[in-house]
């Protein structure tokens, strides 16, 4: 495919994007965004969802150059006027199901259609880590983006490290993700509804479960119920709007805090595998330095 030819790509909601020639400026939620900036696309801008703010969170942006991508901003702040400021000729977006343009509502999304071509890609728990990878990677080739030469030969050391690590660590210690929602409460995620999770499974972590109730996504947990789950790993919602983990000092907590080790995780991933290679790569050294005590 040239410059010159027809442009298209049918997103996962089966729609096809078009245009006369291969978009060169692209506005992304911000997930998306940083995943393509890994496969050689910088977009022109980025957005957020109902969870950030006015200035872009650090912990989704990955190594996008923040001073070269304008941020449109979140939640109410976006408009359509807002969203196409920059003239992009694509957007691309994130949906968790439904085929729903996540962090937008469903008004600005409608009329941004009307006005420019929208790429969907599913991330939502019905899809592997594999799948949106593999999605996103071939947007990018069509937008003209080049996969890092390295980038498969390190993930596939990271699965391999991960691995060894956890058919190496005595009593498989036991994996809990956290988002702390508050010094009473935190969300405590469902392993088999995130598909980052589900791939720690396959390696052969043990990823432990909330209590049945409520939540598709997270459980709704007390601090003594979230040491009852007796994590010797938590995996941290870094983003923004979770509080930090050692920030909280609520007293069941705070007899399993000197045992645990913890890994940041950013529960909205980047989907190319030299981001999942660095997580695998966290957990792993968990993992091994939990085993050496």
């Amino acid at each position: 495919m040239t410059e010159q030819s027809a442009w298209s790509f049918t997103d996962d909601r089966g729609r096809p994007a078009t245009a006369d020639r291969r978009p060169a400026r692209v506005l992304a939620y911000v997930q998306a965004g940083a995943t393509l900036w890994d496969h050689g696309i910088r977009p022109e801008g980025i957005f957020g969802s109902g969870h950030d703010g006015s200035e872009p969170d650090r912990a989704k942006t990955g190594t996008l150059p923040l001073d070269a991508v304008d941020y449109r901003g979140a939640g109410d702040d976006l408009d359509v006027d807002t969203l196409l400021r920059g003239k992009p000729d694509l957007v691309v977006a994130v949906s968790y199901g439904h085929g729903r343009l996540y962090g937008l509502d469903p008004d600005t999304a409608k009329h941004l259609e009307e006005r420019v071509p929208v790429v969907v890609i599913d991330v939502g728990q019905a899809r592997t880590l594999a799948r949106v990878t593999g999605r996103f990677a071939e947007l990018a080739v069509l937008l003209g983006g080049a996969p890092d030469p390295g980038a498969a030969g390190d993930l596939h050391a990271a699965r391999e490290r991960l691995r060894a690590a956890a058919r190496a660590t005595p009593g498989a210690p036991a994996v809990a993700a956290l988002s702390p929602a508050s010094q009473e409460q935190a969300y405590a995620a469902r392993p088999r509804m995130w598909p980052e999770l589900r791939v720690l499974a396959e390696l052969g972590v043990s990823v432990v479960s909330p209590p049945e109730g409520p939540g598709v996504n997270w459980a709704t947990v007390g601090w003594a119920e979230a040491a009852a789950m007796e994590p010797r790993i938590v995996l941290t919602d870094v983003r923004a709007n979770a509080l930090p983990l050692d920030e909280i000092a609520a007293p069941a907590w705070e007899a399993v805090r000197q045992r645990t080790r913890t890994v940041p995780w950013n529960p909205e991933p980047l989907c190319s595998p030299q981001a999942h290679a660095r997580f695998l790569g966290l957990v792993a050294e968990a993992l091994e330095a939990t085993a050496s005590g």
